[in-house]
């Protein structure tokens, strides 16, 4: 018996030597680093000077004499502004420059801390409010589309729906549809979300970010009562293997460039006319309660969701995440321009045709040209620091706005957003069904 208490000792004993021998993982990062305006609402007036404020702590305590390198300059110009300043008591202040024409200006921070190197960027706004396009509108702009959505429904849709019980839920019922839409055979995939109560139920379009990818899906807005559909855009079926995604890549890897030498061929006509398409297709399911109809989606979706509800009637509210294709002209004209940024110095010299032959036909396809047209409520968000979707690019286009619009900025995000905003677009869009 005794033996056996000494046995149990003794393995305590080394179980708590083990434990205290393994080093516990830190709970917070050891260096903190906060970089803010000093306008509290990242927006300063034209010729005002802006500053930036460097808060910097390492285990809990300021960080003293390290020296800060910045550089700044206009929203995805070159830097025309360098400096240094050291910390004291844990803060940098400094002065990084201004604008002489409404825009956005960025500051990238830069220093060395016990062998480690941290960086970090903002973008400030200046008078905002007052960005205005630098794309043309064509004369038949509307009358173009209307006319090319006339000519496309003369096609019957014709849907294939595939149950997915293995991706369905006790609440919602998924199905992968493929819906050819147009006289060519163009098709779409999508995931079809529905509620499986019973009754009539909104519906929301989902289009897809950029790149030639499987799409995913959620079953949030179908467990909130919406019948939901997140399409794929390219004729790639989510279910497709490795090799064929492959393939689909290497053939289209260039799609943001084919067909650019005339608005009628160029590859993002298709792109629309499915997302109207996919509206139809929403739009006739029985379910459907015929009076909540919305289009909801992120960069390259959100351009397609603020494009679709300029040329669908039908449409009663959107929410558009820093949409793409917005200004492309603007790296013409000394400023940043929209995704897929065609008109910048890297990618200008791929073009195929003349510049003044690509902005004939971009000027067609830019979403400041469809926010000109949006006749129902929207919900848009963006971050000061997208390098992808430039926020001189997207507040340009939201300038354009006319309808009632909830704008939420988030200025320290970059090319994605917070969850809280994600609730807070969700909410908005509860708000509106009627």
């Amino acid at each position: 018996m005794k033996n056996k208490y000494c046995h149990k000792i003794l393995f305590l004993s080394t179980l708590i030597i083990s434990l205290l021998s393994v080093p516990t993982r830190a709970q917070n990062n050891y260096v903190k680093l906060l970089v803010t305006p000093t306008h509290n609402n990242w927006i300063y007036q034209v010729g005002q000077q802006a500053e930036a404020k460097v808060l910097a702590y390492a285990g809990g305590l300021p960080i003293e004499n390290a020296e800060l390198t910045y550089e700044s300059g206009n929203d995805m110009m070159p830097v025309d502004t360098k400096g240094k300043v050291n910390f004291k008591a844990g803060e940098a202040l400094f002065n990084f420059g201004t604008m002489h024409q409404a825009g956005f200006r960025y500051c990238k921070i830069d220093f060395v801390y016990e062998g480690k190197r941290y960086h970090e960027q903002i973008k400030v706004a200046f008078s905002p409010e007052a960005i205005q396009p630098t794309i043309k509108m064509p004369n038949d702009f509307m009358s173009y589309w209307q006319k090319t959505i006339k000519q496309t429904r003369k096609t019957p849709l014709k849907a294939e729906l595939q149950p997915l019980p293995d991706k369905s839920t006790d609440k919602v019922e998924v199905s992968l549809l493929k819906l050819t839409y147009d006289k060519e055979g163009h098709s779409i995939y999508g995931f079809l979300c529905k509620p499986k109560t019973n009754g009539k139920h909104p519906v929301i379009l989902t289009p897809p970010g950029a790149g030639i990818k499987r799409i995913d899906f959620s079953t949030r807005y179908a467990e909130l009562g919406f019948i939901s559909l997140y399409i794929d855009v390219h004729g790639l079926s989510p279910l497709a293997d490795s090799d064929e995604v492959k393939r689909l890549c290497y053939e289209r890897d260039d799609y943001i460039f084919t067909g650019i030498e005339n608005h009628n061929n160029y590859y993002f006509k298709n792109i629309f006319m499915a997302c109207v398409r996919a509206m139809d297709y929403l739009c006739a399911l029985p379910e459907a309660d015929g009076k909540n109809m919305g289009v909801c989606g992120g960069s390259q979706g959100g351009a397609l969701s603020i494009i679709t509800a300029a040329l669908d009637s039908r449409i009663t509210f959107l929410s558009a995440f820093y949409p793409a294709l917005c200004d492309m002209t603007g790296y013409l004209n000394g400023r940043a321009g929209g995704w897929p940024k065609l008109l910048s110095p890297s990618e200008i010299k791929k073009l195929t045709v003349p510049v003044d032959v690509a902005c004939k036909t971009l000027a067609y396809y830019d979403v400041v040209n469809f926010a000109k047209h949006i006749k129902v409520p929207g919900f848009y968000s963006h971050g000061y620091n997208d390098n992808t979707c430039p926020p001189t690019t997207v507040t340009c286009a939201l300038n354009q706005i006319t309808a009632p619009k909830t704008i939420v900025i988030t200025p320290i995000a970059a090319h994605w957003r917070f969850e809280e905003t994600n609730k807070k677009a969700i909410e908005w869009i509860k708000s509106y069904i009627r």
